[in-house]
């Protein structure tokens, strides 16, 4: 019996441990992956991305972004249309696109322990053409997997 009695100690304490961890994600914020395709696969311009007209609070998404090819955005969980303002920049002056995505939000329960989270389904792209040519859906499930890019921007060549 004086055996099995630390043994039955040493037990308790690997079950208490092994239950205390959580798989939360760190981060709860769900990102939507934005994908440069066709004739244009890297930013020649600077691109900035805000949410709001400017003059109000602090909107910007995406500061002075160029030379990539690719770029993530979080999505809002509350609206049923994220607005989003593109506004590319060179040397001879700026072009402003506004980018309407609907889509339908669903809650994302992990845990009753970790922050709520919320997933997305893209339903469509709206958008204007000033330096923008077409958006498309990629893949429409907005998860934490941001692998493959959400949404493909087909940009305009300025020459």
């Amino acid at each position: 019996m004086r055996r099995i009695a630390p043994l039955l100690v040493w037990l308790q304490l690997l079950l208490i441990c092994g239950c205390s961890s959580l798989d939360c994600p760190l981060n709860s914020t769900v990102y939507c992956r934005y994908v440069l395709a066709g004739p244009v696969t890297t930013l020649p311009d600077t691109l900035t991305v805000s949410t709001v007209p400017e003059g109000q609070s602090d909107p910007v998404l995406l500061n002075r972004w160029v030379e990539k090819s690719d770029f993530i955005l979080p999505m809002s969980y509350v609206h049923p249309v994220d607005v989003l303002f593109f506004t590319f920049t060179n040397s001879t002056g700026s072009i402003r696109d506004t980018v309407r995505i609907s889509k339908l939000n669903q809650s994302h329960f992990e845990s009753i322990d970790c922050t709520p989270a919320f997933f997305h389904t893209l339903t469509s792209v709206e958008h204007t053409t000033h330096a923008i040519d077409s958006i498309i859906i990629n893949k429409s499930k907005v998860t934490y997997d941001t692998t493959g890019g959400n949404l493909r921007i087909y940009l305009k060549s300025r020459d």
